[in-house]
């Protein structure tokens, strides 16, 4: 389904599951007509990757960061017919937990399989883990420099001593627990990383690393701006005015 197409299928959605499309139609028309026809055709938001696919985990993933569950649960019909694979989607939802603790993505992995459900998608979906206990902090190492680069070698036992279990945790599970799993590539960890981080805020020191991170793996800055220009009207322009500024840092 073309994403600007999406704008019908939302208003539809609105009124089949959400009180919304008969209590405050002004609003669906408002907001449907500026997410969908103003932000998905502006020149100034467009960038030759960020087709309707990307453009759709994006949004998944700044509805996880920003805790957006309602409209999750609207997005992710039109994120499997933008042509996001279910494993693609039970990834986001994983690495988030990395990003954003169980405790704020439990009711999106929930959510996930009851759309599944109504969808017919079989579950569990497949597989997709590469590492176990002996190879993770190697490759979760590995992981770290192909993003970040050569500096982040001996990261594992690196900083003041009563800290780096951290860091040993940062290695063998945020990147060799999940980044070297399968369904997504590096580009596409990072890019919803960074909207992870964009919509929940706060983050801003870890945003530029990831901005950085993001170009080093060849998201450059342009599309950069165009994914979190895609999140605002789900994230809010403070979040989004930060999350520029951050890509700013990241390419000085």
């Amino acid at each position: 389904m073309a994403f600007e197409s999406f704008r019908k299928k939302y208003d539809q959605l609105m009124n089949d599951k959400q009180p919304l499309g008969e209590t405050d139609p002004e609003f669906v028309e408002m907001f449907s007509r500026f997410a969908y026809d103003e932000v998905v055709n502006d020149p100034g938001a467009a960038h030759p990757d960020l087709d309707d696919r990307t453009r759709s985990m994006a949004i998944l993933a700044a509805l996880l960061g920003c805790q957006g569950l309602d409209e999750y649960r609207l997005m992710l019909p039109a994120a499997l017919k933008a042509g996001v694979t279910p494993v693609e989607i039970k990834e986001i939802v994983y690495q988030a937990t990395a990003y954003l603790g169980i405790g704020r993505v439990m009711g999106f992995l929930n959510a996930t399989n009851d759309v599944f459900l109504e969808e017919k998608i079989p579950l569990p979906v497949e597989q997709q883990g590469t590492t176990g206990p002996g190879t993770r902090m190697e490759a979760g190492e590995r992981a770290q420099i192909e993003i970040f680069g050569e500096h982040m070698r001996g990261f594992a036992d690196a900083g003041p001593e009563e800290t780096r279990h951290i860091h040993r945790w940062l290695v063998g599970n945020c990147f060799g627990d999940y980044y070297t799993r399968g369904g997504l590539d590096a580009r596409r960890r990072e890019i919803i990383t960074l909207c992870f981080l964009a919509a929940q805020g706060g983050c801003e020191s870890q945003l530029v690393a990831h901005a950085k991170g993001n170009m080093n793996v060849g998201n450059e800055k342009a599309f950069l701006i165009a994914v979190v220009s895609q999140t605002m009207p789900y994230i809010g322009y403070p979040r989004t005015l930060n999350a520029l500024s951050c890509i700013d840092k990241a390419a000085e």
